[in-house]
């Protein structure tokens, strides 16, 4: 049975934003839930920590510290036999309970990157025999990259900080600069986030273990990653999820063929540990969807978007109480923004479930159909739509302090968004072109070029282009079309080839299946007298 925490009692210090905090005193509450946890991991409960990591914590946090940290590390650590492991794992989210109620300093961020970096040292080390839930551990590489994010953005916002900020940052970079040797050290340096994700790759042999697994020589997937011969799997489970990590990290750099690269070992296109986790499930498909668009391989990221969208869809309700919730919501309306793009540039409707379809023409139906002219509003649709559903892109490098204090927290988006726009303006002068194709079978190019009322030479370089905007090298490097109606030129004759879509009877009967269960649920509902 669960752990839960016990009642306030009125000697507890309330939770107000007026109240001093003071980071020594612990409730009675806390010191259970610590207590309690503590006890747990040491005896490898990994349901008792789940409960008490997804539920209670949150409970505590919602009924003591709503306005105030939880108390410090020190405090704490008297109760749990001052286990260094423990208290690593105490602090990581001590700080992500601070980050999420925001307005965090240069100091607190140092700190924190003090803290993973003592963690994952530890775990590199081998020192570490627990099993922890996949929850924590997914949560503990998504809140790393998330603060590497932060800080990022944290640096490059400079309009209307105080002299003694940005002296302190100033201070900050110098020290880097003059200790390059040292550099992936530095708090949230690009090279150490990215190395650290790497190493636990490397050291818990993740990719060899995937690689075994399809052999049929070990098991990794089909038990969640959990070690049930008394092993630990912080080591293997971290690795694997630090591979999203590395994704996301190279997304926000802009580097999509890198982060599809290390997401390789992972088989999307089947169930893993990844989706075991909804918040690892929704973070990989959504920079796995947004890589391939950017790269111009838009069957795959419909074909991504659809699947988590009518997973969503399916299973949201189950997620209300979860304090993921908003987050799961955000990200869904996004990923429906992006498959509206990717639809607009790349008709496959036929990749689409009627499901998730009906849901996309209701929110961006109307949006969708104006994104197929080739005029300024369509444009700006592109530009709306991007700028709403793209990740937060950062600048790793330092700014320049000597001069003007500008934010330049914005420069990344604004080149990301400009490459997208770039690729849209030279998509959208193929839409004549699409539109011809799709009225005929077959049509002479002097009969095309003089509807679309260009010459010749013009018209076959137009074609060339059509040719290489809907074609795109897949991971493997395999070239791949993207169209939905293709050609081939034989003797001067423009032959069309439409794709024509395989029937799908499956998703009918479900739906009905679940028409049928909802209409007998309604009827014993019902009480008869």
């Amino acid at each position: 049975m669960a752990t839960v925490a016990p009642p306030l009692d009125n000697n507890h210090r309330p939770s107000s934003s007026s109240a001093a905090y003071d980071p020594t005193f612990v409730p009675d509450a806390v010191k259970t839930f610590v207590v309690h946890l503590y006890r747990h991991i040491r005896d490898n409960n990994v349901y008792e920590i789940h409960q008490m990591y997804d539920t209670s914590f949150h409970t505590l946090t919602d009924r003591l510290f709503k306005d105030t940290p939880w108390p410090s590390v020190d405090a704490v650590s008297i109760y749990v036999d001052n286990d260094h492991v423990f208290c690593l794992l105490y602090k990581e989210m001590w700080f992500r309970h601070l980050f999420a109620r925001g307005s965090v300093g240069l100091k607190e961020r140092i700190e924190s990157w003090d803290n993973y970096c003592e963690l994952f040292g530890v775990v590199l080390l081998g020192n570490v025999n627990i099993q922890l839930p996949n929850q924590w551990l997914w949560d503990m590489v998504d809140e790393f990259v998330y603060q590497f994010q932060s800080f990022c953005q944290f640096r490059a916002k400079l309009k209307g900080r105080s002299e003694h900020e940005i002296a302190l940052l100033r201070e900050f970079d110098k020290d880097f600069i003059e200790n390059a040797a040292m550099q992936i050290l530095k708090a949230w340096n690009v090279y150490g986030v990215l190395n650290f994700l790497q190493a636990l790759v490397d050291k818990s042999m993740i990719i060899e273990i995937l690689e075994r697994e399809k052999q049929g020589l070990e098991q990794f997937t089909a038990t969640d990653g959990y070690d049930y011969n008394g092993g630990s799997n912080v080591m293997k489970v971290l690795g694997y999820f630090s591979m999203v990590g590395l994704l996301r990290g190279h997304c926000l750099l802009g580097d999509y063929q890198t982060g599809l690269k290390c997401l390789r070992p992972i088989d999307n296109s089947q169930q893993g540990v990844y989706t075991s986790v909804i918040g690892s499930h929704i973070a990989t498909i959504y920079h796995y969807g947004f890589a391939n668009l950017m790269l111009r391989r838009y069957g795959d990221a419909i074909w991504e978007f659809n699947k988590i969208l009518l997973y969503i869809f399916k299973t949201k309700q189950y997620h209300q109480k979860s304090a993921q919730y908003e987050q799961i919501l955000k990200k869904n309306e996004q990923m429906y923004a992006l498959l509206a793009i990717c639809l607009s540039l790349c008709p496959q409707v036929k990749l689409v479930e009627e499901t998730v379809n009906a849901q996309l023409r209701e929110k961006y139906g109307e949006k969708m159909s104006r994104m197929q002219r080739y005029d300024d509003e369509a444009f700006a649709l592109y530009d709306e739509l991007f700028s709403y559903a793209c990740p937060k892109f950062i600048t790793p490098s330092a700014p320049d302090y000597d001069e003007p204090l500008v934010n330049y927290n914005q420069d990344t988006y604004r080149l990301q968004l400009k490459l997208f726009l770039y690729e849209v303006k030279q998509q959208q002068l193929l839409v004549g072109v699409r539109t011809f194709l799709k009225v005929f079978s077959s049509i002479s190019l002097a009969k095309l070029a003089a509807y679309i009322e260009v010459d010749e030479s013009t018209l076959r370089t137009i074609l060339m282009t059509y040719k290489h905007k809907t074609h795109a090298a897949d991971a493997r490097g395999k070239i791949i079309s993207n169209a939905d109606i293709d050609f081939y030129i034989d003797d001067d004759i423009v032959h069309v080839v439409e794709s024509k879509p395989s029937k799908r009877y499956g998703d009918y009967f479900l739906r009905q299946i679940v028409k049928m269960e909802g209409v007998i649920n309604d009827l014993d509902a019902i009480k008869l007298d």
